[in-house]
């Protein structure tokens, strides 16, 4: 009996990888945010057997954010409905300086940003978590939330979020704004 093809192989590790990422649930102490850190593990893992990802997902599909950086500079981007603005800034390589500092566990607030108030209305209520790390964050305003645990949405397609002037990182001894 012949060896199976290359071909036969991915699409067999494509099909596990799935029925991994769609059975398994969130364990206890995983990541907060848009999905737990095994789930997003398992759709990294599935782009990578998967022959045909970038055609289920067109460029339609994506929502496009608009981010206003610490010196003014409107950065654009596009992420997929379920990302978060987190993951938007690091597969977009988005040069905001110190941005996501924790990596999206929620020991931070360096992806600190500022909403419309109109998007800011639409969004999932704030957790205990991330309201304790806001405590923490320079510049709160009433429309402030964690990018990393703010996910994309259709209705927010074309929004502008503005990133404050100076971010509180527990790894520098100095504020970054665009001051210094």
């Amino acid at each position: 009996m012949a060896a199976p093809g290359p071909a036969r192989l991915l699409r067999a590790a494509a099909a596990s990888s799935r029925r991994w990422l769609f059975s398994a649930s969130p364990a206890a102490g995983t990541r907060p945010g848009c999905g737990s850190a095994a789930a997003v593990a398992a759709v990294r893992a599935a782009r990578l057997f998967s022959l045909s990802a970038r055609a289920v997902l067109s460029s339609e599909d994506k929502i496009t954010v608009h981010f206003i950086n610490r010196d003014g500079d409107k950065l654009t981007a596009k992420g997929k409905p379920g990302d978060s603005l987190l993951d938007v800034v690091v597969d977009n390589n988005l040069d905001i300086d110190g941005f996501g500092a924790c990596e999206g566990t929620l020991a931070c607030s360096t992806c600190h940003l500022i909403f419309e108030d109109h998007i800011f209305e639409k969004l999932d209520a704030i957790t205990d978590e991330e309201m304790d790390m806001l405590d923490l964050a320079y510049g709160l305003t009433e429309t402030s939330r964690l990018g990393c645990q703010i996910c994309l949405k259709k209705s927010m397609d074309d929004m502008t979020v503005r990133v404050p002037e100076a971010v509180a990182d527990a790894r520098q001894s100095v504020d970054m704004s665009k001051n210094s």
